[in-house]
């Protein structure tokens, strides 16, 4: 490539036009369905991702830090892509948390028992649809909680393919590290959301 082709480079996004951005889309979007959207413009923004994928949130969403509404915003609507991506693996890792785990995390989440495929898809709707409808500390409660139990589920999962299948294994394990640090930051933006300091 020539030099003087440098000059004809698009430069990086600026990160704070970036965060801009991000914030004040995330804002105005959940301030728009809270000030009385109907329940199908709810219906369209919960299933957004199904109809045009990821991509756009992604762009918009996906660099925001975990303190900020964005943040929380595309970690719910990653959650749900990956229930809607994998039905039947993510409700078997659910089942697999609630047996491991001594808490009271799947009571918090709330999926119907026994956690099948269709449990599991209704759990994210209502989680996602929650933040748009309910009380938003409420819905990322029961995120971060569905998170810790996913985690638990991967973490054993994991552990039972160790011996036969090592690759499986270490992709379960970084899944559950992943829930794991999605537990904390829900449940840091939950605690920001009631405190008034989700950026």
């Amino acid at each position: 490539m020539p030099g003087r082709a440098f000059d004809y480079l698009p430069g990086g996004d600026d990160p704070a036009v970036a965060h801009r951005i991000a914030h004040d889309t995330a804002w105005a979007l959940l301030s728009r369905v809270r000030a009385g959207s109907s329940p199908e413009v709810v219906d369209r923004l919960v299933g957004y991702a199904d109809e045009h994928g990821l991509d756009v949130l992604a762009e918009l969403w996906s660099r925001a830090g975990a303190r900020s509404l964005a943040g929380a915003l595309w970690r719910l609507y990653l959650l749900r892509q990956l229930v809607v991506a994998d039905p039947e693996g993510t409700s078997l890792a659910y089942r697999r948390g609630v047996e491991e785990l001594d808490s009271e995390d799947a009571m918090v989440a709330g999926a119907a028992a026994p956690t099948g495929p269709e449990e599991i898809a209704d759990l994210a709707d209502t989680i996602l649809r929650g933040a748009f409808e309910g009380d938003f500390g409420v819905a990322l409660d029961r995120a971060s909680a569905y998170c810790r139990v996913m985690s638990a589920g991967n973490a054993s999962l994991a552990d039972d393919s160790d011996a036969s299948n090592a690759e499986r294994a270490t992709g379960l394990t970084t899944r559950a590290l992943r829930y794991d640090g999605f537990a904390g930051e829900l449940r840091e933006a939950a605690y920001a959301w009631r405190h008034g300091t989700l950026g």
